[in-house]
């Protein structure tokens, strides 16, 4: 892979200044001359040639890697056993540098989906440490969508059934790492210039309900190439002198690279694209320590997958078996069990599939990078409120009063997805006016209400399976209210939704945006409009009103009924005048959604206690390492290690492994577990005597030097009385050739 070249688009700050100062008088020309010998002159000179002021900061929110549900599937087996790669933060700000106090933030999180009360906590954390600078109004929590992360982190009860209630050590890591990251990113403040462009990444995505696609007007589908956007947008942050410390770009896919058999904590194809871009910038800078921080941000995701070769019947001795699935239900012989999307590399493994998603569109970000883009120019605005979704009426712009409905969730979206398929006897596409099948008639009714007459008619033709907006036992089980908010930087405008808006959902939001921008003379012809999401608040899908008719399980998720997306369209329509370049203040808002820490349930229990066995202690060698032949790039080399459960420390902005290599006498760390060549395995080998294993392995990556190396294990253990005390283990030294 070449090396990354960064072309400078912005003139030198001290030549405009000599050559603004020769066009004036002898005695000024002088002065100003005599004043560029001053560096902190020259800091000056050059905040005036910027119009903003940027900030990037990176951080680790690495929750408990074992004994936890992942978020993503909602699989109750999908238990985390170790960590493939670590979870991050990535964090944005952008000042208005004539008047600082007009900023956004920008965060990037490598979770599933935002939540409102991670949000709360960051918001609150950031407030108390910076006073009337950042709030709620200019911070924006968006997620990577990954699907191989912890879970447990989100406030209502619906996410948390797998999880077994609200796990606090996610939330925590969370909260922490996103504030530390935006801390760093404030006291990277400096002048600097942005810029914007976009490319087109084939290969990438897929849409996985390409039969609700087709249920949108064909005039409208003929306006586009195809079912999915392959649009990549990217905005370039450059300092005063024009080198480049980082981007933010904006793809849709979804993080279901990694399939859901999958139980090491990773970041899916957009962390991982996020670590290869840094690593190529600062190939010597360990994870996280980087000072480029590469953004690959989610977009309108919602039936896009990243299993691009197309969804198979995997279904041995059936004679659809390696068939193509139902193109209208996603089933294989009727069941929707055996229908798998494939990656690229789905004859390796989901793994190597990851790997070819994150570089297509480390590849668009690369091009984009190497050009001088359009530049950016103009106003720092943000606008945010909140809105109530249960019977909200609003007008259509055909003059037809509608509105929306209370959450619920419909047959098909336990139907699951070629993605991540589900169980049972539930099929997407499954809109039958006649009753389902008995059983789950009578067992819906104990799992939530019955819905009322008014809800039915609200969501129809979705038929309900779980009315949760009607379930508040012991607290809410989906939420009602959600965060609106938009971002404005120059003439580009975020529009942070709360929710996964499907491809037509996203192309309809993105225009109607742009126009009004338009419209009320905001912005211009070059006006530029980007979806981010899912953000903020959790509330599942937004389907066009045609496919919601479909009910696919983005339909069937489309929480607050077939208006959803005209409602969204039309209250974000409603904010574009606070984006203004002279807007003051902040619109009306229904109240913010309750605060639902303090109700929180966890059925987990926490680590008793580890014990290494008799004879042996904690960090001892179970297995070594085959030192009796060098290794080469592409084998593996690993060892077995007397463990103790990583709850005990997370080692949040540190390492549970390490490859160290000699040098000059001295061993240095090559590798930590935020590499993907390192993996961190960690085994109960008996609840009873608290005695567990950890296997940690490197598979040795092309260009190693060659050397003497070892493997390094940092544990934590916890007594049946007393406290947490760290260990080291060490592996025998290995030869790489």
């Amino acid at each position: 892979m070449p090396l990354l070249q960064f072309y400078t688009s912005q003139p030198d700050a001290i030549a405009l200044a000599m050559r603004a100062a020769r066009a004036t008088a002898s005695r000024a020309w002088l002065y100003a001359t005599a004043l560029l010998a001053s560096n902190a002159v020259q800091n000056t000179l050059a905040q005036s040639q910027s119009e903003y002021l940027l900030g990037l900061g990176i951080a680790d929110i690495t929750g408990p890697v074992v004994e936890t549900n992942m978020m993503g599937y909602a699989s109750l087996p999908q238990t985390d056993t170790g960590l493939h790669m670590r979870q991050r933060s990535r964090a944005w700000i952008v000042a208005d540098a004539s008047n600082s106090s007009n900023r956004i933030v920008f965060i990037n999180a490598d979770i599933a989906m935002g939540d409102t009360g991670i949000r709360r906590n960051i918001v609150g954390n950031l407030s108390a440490l910076y006073p009337n600078i950042y709030s709620g109004t200019n911070i924006a929590l968006v997620s990577t969508h990954q699907h191989s992360g912890v879970g447990g982190y989100l406030e209502n009860i619906l996410p948390q059934v797998t999880s077994l209630g609200y796990v606090h050590e996610t939330a925590d890591a969370i909260v922490k790492g996103t504030v530390l990251a935006v801390q760093r990113a404030h006291a990277s403040l400096a002048p600097g210039s942005l810029s914007l462009g976009n490319v087109t990444v084939t290969g990438a995505n897929r849409n996985r309900s390409p039969s609700a696609y087709l249920a949108n007007p064909q005039a409208e589908r003929d306006l586009y190439d195809g079912d999915q956007d392959t649009a990549l947008s990217l905005l370039k942050f450059e300092d005063a002198s024009g080198s480049a410390r980082g981007f933010l770009s904006f793809f849709a896919v979804h993080g279901t690279s990694l399939y859901e058999n999958n139980t090491l904590v990773s970041g899916d194809n957009k962390g991982m694209a996020a670590y290869l871009y840094e690593a190529l910038v600062e190939p010597n800078s360990m994870p996280g320590n980087n000072t480029f921080v590469a953004g690959f941000t989610q977009s309108n995701v919602g039936d896009t997958s990243p299993n691009t070769l197309g969804a198979y019947c995997e279904s041995p001795g059936q004679p659809y078996d390696g068939q193509l699935c139902d193109f209208n239900s996603s089933t294989c012989g009727g069941k929707t069990e055996d229908c798998h999307g494939r990656g690229p590399a789905f004859q390796i493994s989901d793994f190597a599939s990851n790997v070819i998603i994150a570089q297509k569109q480390v590849d668009g970000a690369q091009s984009l990078m190497s050009q001088t883009l359009a530049p950016v120019s103009g106003a720092v605005k943000s606008v945010h409120t909140y809105l109530n979704m249960s019977f909200h009426s609003f007008t259509l712009p055909n003059g037809t009063t509608v509105e929306t409905c209370p959450p619920a969730l419909g047959y098909s979206f336990a139907g699951g997805t070629t993605d991540g398929p589900g169980a049972f006897d539930f099929v997407q596409g499954d809109n039958s006016s006649t009753p389902q099948n008995p059983f789950w008639e009578i067992v819906k009714g104990f799992i939530t209400p019955y819905p009322p007459d008014q809800q039915i008619a609200c969501q129809s033709p979705k038929p309900i399976l779980l009315d949760t907006g009607y379930a508040h036992t012991p607290y809410n089980w989906s939420p009602d209210t959600v965060d609106i908010q938009m971002l404005r930087v120059g003439n580009l405008v975020m529009v942070i939704i709360p929710g996964e808006l499907t491809t037509m959902s996203g192309r309809r939001m993105r225009n109607a945006i742009r126009t009004q921008l338009i419209a009320e003379g905001i912005l211009g012809d070059n006006a530029y409009v980007v979806i981010a999401g899912p953000a903020n608040t959790y509330g599942h899908y937004v389907a066009t009103p045609e496919e919601y008719t479909v009910q696919r399980y983005e339909g069937a998720s489309t929480l607050f009924g077939p208006h959803t997306l005209d409602a969204y369209i039309n209250k974000y329509s409603s904010l574009v005048s606070y984006l203004a370049d002279n807007a003051t203040g902040q619109p009306p808002s229904d109240p913010a959604p309750p605060n639902l820490s303090t109700e929180a349930i966890s059925l987990r229990t926490g680590v008793v206690f580890d014990s290494a066995g008799i004879g042996h202690k904690f960090g001892d060698i179970v297995t070594d390492v085959v030192n009796s032949s060098s290794y080469s790039a592409g084998q593996t080399v690993s060892a077995v290690f007397v463990g103790a459960n990583p709850r005990n420390n997370l080692r949040l902005e540190g390492t549970f492994l390490s490859v160290d290599r000699l040098v000059g006498g001295t061993w240095s760390r090559y590798r930590s577990d935020s590499h993907p060549s390192t993996l961190y395995q960690w085994l109960r080998t008996s609840t009873i005597l608290g005695t567990s294993t950890v296997n940690i392995s490197w598979t040795i990556e092309s260009g190693t030097p060659s050397g003497e190396y070892r493997l390094t294990y940092f544990g934590d253990s916890k007594p049946l009385i007393g406290s947490i005390s760290a260990f080291t283990g060490t592996s025998s030294t290995f030869t790489v050739a």
